[in-house]
């Protein structure tokens, strides 16, 4: 099929991307002229394991290019996706004017009946909201095209995006016609060889709903164990523990029920948000999720809190190695990282930070902790913690998970360790005489 993706982000590429390895002639659309012409040449704008050489691979082999011209792409195109950004407002809500743009332009350029897919995350009724504004310009041009909206929500995990979207777990189709049903079931057969069941077909909103319900249940999980995480400290339980003995229950599962310092990310917190403040408008007091969305602010503050009461309120003169920046690995993604939180909240209090990162630290120099004084950032590890008074684990990167505890205990000027995703193995830095700090237990 020829399909134009419009929107360059991280959905955007990784979909055209995959579309394309699959044999597809895809076009990728962005206005910022600049990032296609790195594009074209097959430098990326993000971080994602696999996908610069799929993305170079698809250059040489044509089935995929970049452009800044709209118009001219929806010529021979069969669909459109809407791969644009949907930034959070002040209120909570998802801000669909990058969307409603494009569907403008669709309907300013479209020539040929066509199918038009929502794949941004967007609340439920966007896909009215697009039909109308398309359906508006059709109207102004005094034309009549067929066309059909349909919503195409993403699951992708940032760090395993390839994975997800060339074997997906499922996927899911809302539209209210059947041609562009059986359409987006052609295009995404060649990814379900084994099943087809896992393409899941329902009307447009529910599907719309679905991205949202998704993300919230995940945040759920996540900030329920960290409550809990943190009632075990009170009562002197421990969390490890207790996750084990819940997980091995099947109606629960290990799967994002560690405790940690909070979710960051893109998703996450922008769709509790959105997922809120639609049930808002309708008149409706979404209690729980509000309750995950103040559990994991407060989270954010678990591991600066412990600092804090190791070292004091004033922590001038102190210096802490950071390990991580990133919210979570295999990404460079800063957005709501609890990092950014733990810094900042460091050096407010007079702290110099010294920061390693596999692969966000010029996320953080450029953007996130621009601005920010008393931060130094380390090309390895084992440099970062020279001469700091602890390190703090934030991300748990590969290559964090067994480092050398001899050369920590080296480097540092007391062997302190505040861990924020409960990675190492206590008996064994006890036995190395390191003071070991975790989430949802007791420090010994």
């Amino acid at each position: 099929m020829n399909l134009t993706v419009i929107g360059t982000g991280y959905v955007g590429l990784v979909s055209g991307t995959c579309f394309a390895e699959m044999g597809n002639t895809v076009t990728c659309i962005d206005v910022d002229s600049q990032k296609i012409e790195n594009l074209k040449k097959g430098i990326i704008p993000i971080y994602e394991p696999g996908l610069e050489a799929m993305v170079q691979r698809n250059i040489k082999n044509k089935t995929i290019r970049f452009s800044t011209q709209l118009s001219k792409n929806l010529e021979n195109c069969d669909i459109a996706f809407i791969a644009v950004g949907t930034p959070m407002g002040e209120d909570g809500s998802a801000d669909l004017k990058y969307v409603l743009q494009v569907a403008s332009q669709i309907g300013q350029h479209m020539s040929r009946p066509l199918i038009i897919v929502d794949k941004s995350t967007v609340p439920v009724g966007t896909a009215d909201k697009v039909s109308q504004t398309i359906a508006q310009e059709l109207e102004k041009r005094d034309t009549s095209i067929d066309f059909h909206v349909v919503s195409n929500p993403e699951f992708l995990k940032e760090g395993d995006a390839i994975g997800d979207f060339m074997k997906p777990d499922r996927v899911v189709v809302g539209s209210d016609d059947k041609g562009a049903t059986e359409k987006m079931r052609a295009l995404y057969a060649p990814f379900f060889r084994s099943s087809t069941d896992r393409l899941i077909t329902m009307d447009v909103k529910s599907a719309e709903m679905t991205k949202y319900v998704a993300n919230a249940m995940l945040a759920t999980k996540i900030s329920f164990m960290n409550e809990v995480a943190n009632i075990c400290e009170l009562v002197g339980a421990d969390v490890n523990k207790v996750r084990i003995g819940i997980g091995s229950d099947s109606r629960i599962g290990y799967s994002f029920i560690y405790p940690g310092s909070g979710y960051g990310g893109s998703c996450f917190p922008k769709d509790v948000k959105a997922l809120k403040k639609t049930a808002e408008e309708n008149g409706y007091e979404a209690e729980l999720i509000g309750a995950v969305e103040n559990v994991n602010d407060r989270q954010k503050m678990v591991i600066a809190n412990k600092v804090i009461s190791k070292f004091g309120e004033n922590l001038s003169g102190k210096t802490f190695a950071i390990w991580g920046l990133s919210f979570k690995p295999e990404t460079d993604d800063m957005r709501e990282a609890p990092s950014i939180y733990i810094i900042k909240e460091l050096i407010k209090r007079g702290a110099n930070v010294r920061a390693y990162d596999p692969k966000a630290m010029d996320e953080a120099k450029e953007f996130y902790l621009k601005d920010v004084p008393n931060i130094t950032y380390f090309s390895s590890k084992y440099e970062a913690i020279s001469n700091a008074d602890a390190m703090i684990l934030l991300t748990e990167w590969k290559e964090f998970r067994s480092p050398d505890f001899h050369e920590i205990k080296k480097q540092l000027t007391k062997p302190i360790i505040f861990d924020g995703r409960n990675q190492y193995n206590e008996a064994l830095l006890s036995e190395m005489k390191f003071e070991y700090f975790q989430i949802g237990k007791v420090h010994q």
